[in-house]
C-alpha cells in the first residue's frame, strides 16, 4: 500500500493506493503553511488512517505537489508554502515518517497520469497541459518523467516569449500586442496572458469590463463582442508558444487540465489554431481534455511511487 497525497496552498488531498489502476476516495486536510512540524504531522496523521483502514502498513508515500524539488540538492522551491521552501523534504519528511517518500511536481504528476491511464494512452510523447490560474505543464516520454537542471522540465508557462528585450517591448506595445511583467521576475511570459488571470488581463486590455475568467468565456460563447476579441488575442497568444513545444518535443497529444479547460469550445478553438500553427498536419485534435478528473495528481503520485518501489526492488 502507498500513502499519496496531492498538495497545494490551500488543501493536502490524500488516499491509499494498491495499484495505479485504484480510484479511492480522497481525503482533504487545510494546508499548514508556515510550520513544518504541523505539515509533517497532518502527512502522519493521515497516513496512520490510511494503515488502520487498510489493514496493512504504507511501504512508502509518494507526493504530487505545486512545486519542484531540485535532483541535485533535494531543496524544494515552493513560495505558496513557506514551511517546505527551500527545505530537503522528501528526506526530511522520511526521517519523520520512517519510510521512503518520492516527491514530483503536480503538473508532472498530471501529464505521468494522463500519459499512462488518461487521454495520453497509446502515445510515446506525451505533453501536459495546465491552464489554470497560470500556465503550467509537464513533459512524459515513454512513461517517463522528463525533468532538467533544478527539477524544471515542461514549463512552458515561463521565458520571456514576448518582448524580451526594452526595445521590442517598446515596439510590440506600439502596435498593440500586451506585454506585462511576470511573478517569475521576466517580461512577457506566457503564463502572463495564459491562465485564467491572465484571460481576465486580457479582456481588460481589449477595454473590457473587470470581469472573471468564466463570465468571459460566457460571454464569448455568447457573441459579446469584447470578450470575443479578449478570447481572440488569447488564442494567438497562447497557440504560438504552445505549436513551438510541440515542434521541439513530438507530442503526439496534449491533454489539458485546469480551471479553463472546462470551457469545451475553448480547447476546441486553441486546439485548431495550434494545428493550424505546428510544422506537421494533424486532422486529429492534438489539444484534448485531460480525462482523469478529479484526481489526476493523486494517480500520478501513486505512480510515481509505484515506480520507484519497483526500481528499488530491482537494485
Amino acid at each position: 500500500m502507498l500513502a499519496c497525497f496531492d498538495i497545494g496552498a490551500s488543501a493536502i488531498k490524500g488516499a491509499a493506493f494498491h495499484s495505479a489502476e485504484d480510484r479511492p476516495l480522497a481525503r482533504r486536510e487545510a494546508t499548514p503553511l508556515t510550520d513544518l512540524d504541523r505539515f509533517a504531522a497532518v502527512l502522519a496523521g493521515a497516513t496512520a488512517d490510511m494503515e488502520r483502514a487498510e489493514g496493512t502498513a504504507a511501504r512508502a508515500v509518494a507526493i504530487s505537489i505545486a512545486g519542484v524539488v531540485d535532483a541535485r540538492t533535494g531543496r524544494m522551491t515552493c513560495a505558496n508554502i513557506p514551511a517546505i521552501h527551500g527545505r530537503t523534504l522528501a528526506g526530511e519528511l522520511s526521517a519523520r515518517l520512517e519510510r521512503p517518500v518520492f516527491i514530483a511536481n503536480d503538473a508532472d504528476c498530471f501529464a505521468l497520469a494522463e500519459a499512462s491511464q488518461g487521454a495520453g494512452r497509446g502515445h510515446n510523447v506525451v505533453f501536459g497541459v495546465i491552464l489554470g490560474s497560470g500556465v503550467g505543464g509537464g513533459l512524459v516520454i515513454n512513461r517517463r518523467i522528463v525533468s532538467g537542471p533544478g527539477g524544471y522540465g515542461g514549463e512552458w508557462g515561463h521565458g520571456p516569449v514576448f518582448g524580451c528585450v526594452p526595445a521590442l517591448r517598446g515596439r510590440l506595445e506600439a502596435a498593440g500586442l500586451p506585454v506585462f511583467d511576470c511573478g517569475c521576475g521576466q517580461i512577457g511570459c506566457v503564463d502572463t496572458v495564459g491562465g485564467a488571470r491572465g484571460l481576465e488581463r486580457l479582456h481588460r486590455f481589449v477595454g473590457g469590463a473587470a470581469l472573471a475568467s468564466h463570465e468571459i468565456t460566457a460571454g464569448w460563447l455568447a457573441g459579446e463582442a469584447k470578450a470575443s476579441e479578449a478570447i481572440d488575442l488569447y488564442l494567438d497568444l497562447v497557440s504560438g508558444p504552445l505549436a513551438m513545444m510541440v515542434n521541439t518535443v513530438g507530442a503526439s497529444v496534449l491533454p489539458v487540465g485546469g480551471g479553463l479547460s472546462a470551457c469545451r469550445p475553448l480547447v476546441t478553438a486553441l486546439d485548431e489554431r495550434l494545428r493550424a500553427r505546428i510544422l506537421w498536419r494533424s486532422d486529429a485534435p492534438l489539444l484534448v481534455p485531460a480525462e482523469l478528473s478529479p484526481e489526476p495528481g493523486l494517480i500520478g503520485a501513486a505512480m510515481l511511487g509505484l515506480t520507484h518501489l519497483s526500481e528499488m526492488r530491482d537494485v
